[in-house]
């Protein structure tokens, strides 16, 4: 899976990949428990063998907000704590038991140092952060909570019915009751 992954981008040989996937350590998380927790900084970058995690942040009256989902076969950090060193703004949490590989931030940037792709690769990446964001912003702007979750449910459908309804109606910006209502009209 993560082989498949890299080789996806074009940029890096069999044998690159295989010895850069030998810096991975393979991680279980069990569910509820967090990849990266609000204020500590991120020092690493995982790959997502299993599971499904959630992104969100506390708002100031401790509302617990999720803007983001990452699933399987996907890369995940606390992206901007990860680039800066400056603390999370975010907390990383599993929403089941998860499978990660783990690559520590002083390999990657020693990878860096001897393989010119992989600056490519996370120029790539920097990328499909970017248009993720902004993608993420116009559907708040433009589109209606039961498009949104339309959207899920058309990239993600054999995800969508494991996350739990709080987080499905937090990241639409919506009640669990209007999630209801919603899941009814709303089929695949």
């Amino acid at each position: 899976m993560a082989h498949d992954f890299f080789r996806s981008f074009n940029l890096f040989s069999e044998s690159e990949i295989e010895g850069f996937l030998q810096l991975f350590e393979l991680r279980k998380v069990n569910k509820n428990d967090y990849f990266i927790h609000e204020g500590e900084r991120c020092r690493e970058v995982a790959f997502i063998k299993s599971g499904i995690f959630r992104s969100f942040y506390l708002s100031d009256d401790g509302k617990d907000m999720t803007y983001c989902f990452r699933f399987p076969n996907t890369l995940m950090a606390a992206y901007s704590s990860f680039i800066s060193g400056s603390l999370s703004k975010e907390n990383m949490q599993a929403i089941n038991d998860a499978e990660l590989l783990v690559l520590k931030k002083e390999s990657m940037d020693a990878i860096i140092q001897d393989n010119l792709n992989w600056t490519k690769f996370l120029k790539i990446i920097a990328e499909q952060e970017y248009l993720e964001l902004e993608n993420r912003f116009f559907q708040l702007q433009r589109d209606s909570a039961s498009q949104r979750y339309a959207a899920l449910l058309e990239n993600y459908p054999d995800y969508i019915q494991k996350i739990p309804l709080q987080y499905l109606a937090s990241y639409l910006g919506i009640t669990q009751r209007h999630l209801s209502r919603i899941r009814k009209e709303v089929s695949f």
